[in-house]
């Protein structure tokens, strides 16, 4: 319970602060790739106050021999950069950039009931179920409707 709870909490954070740095507004994404046009800096300002954030934060949370709700920290063990890694950033960026959505914007861009984002956010979903069924293989395939 307290792991849901966790995990509640921080989503919650992180929509609010998307919310209020403007980023649920596509125009603005949309406006920091435009390089040569309208350029709106204000991605640069969020993405860099979250690598801040997130500096002092890794260094915070990696003194504790643990986390709070978990026995163990669960960090990725993967470095390679293969096709599939490349080909799913190319999707994502090209993604973002026609449209000003990502994952987490989209999500907590719900809330405002746009008409673009009542269509991405199904569509988005409807893309991560395909890829993790590509991802899983034919075998698991088989498995399931066995």
């Amino acid at each position: 319970m307290k792991t849901a709870l966790s995990a509640l909490l921080s989503g919650l954070l992180f929509g609010a602060g998307l919310a209020i740095s403007g980023m649920t507004n596509t125009a603005r994404v949309q406006g920091f790739l435009d390089l040569f046009g309208a350029w709106d800096p204000t991605l640069a300002f969020v993405m860099g106050s979250g690598l801040l954030v997130t500096t002092f934060g890794y260094r915070l949370v990696f003194r504790n021999p643990k986390p709070l709700f978990a026995d163990r920290f669960s960090l990725p063990t993967r470095a390679d950069i293969d096709a599939r890694l490349l080909g799913g950033a190319a999707i994502f960026g090209v993604g973002w950039g026609l449209v000003g959505y990502c994952p987490g914007p989209a999500l907590a861009g719900l809330s405002y009931g746009y008409p673009q984002t009542l269509v991405f956010v199904p569509a988005m979903i409807a893309g991560l179920l395909l890829a993790q069924r590509i991802s899983a293989g034919p075998r698991s395939n088989q498995l399931r409707h066995a």
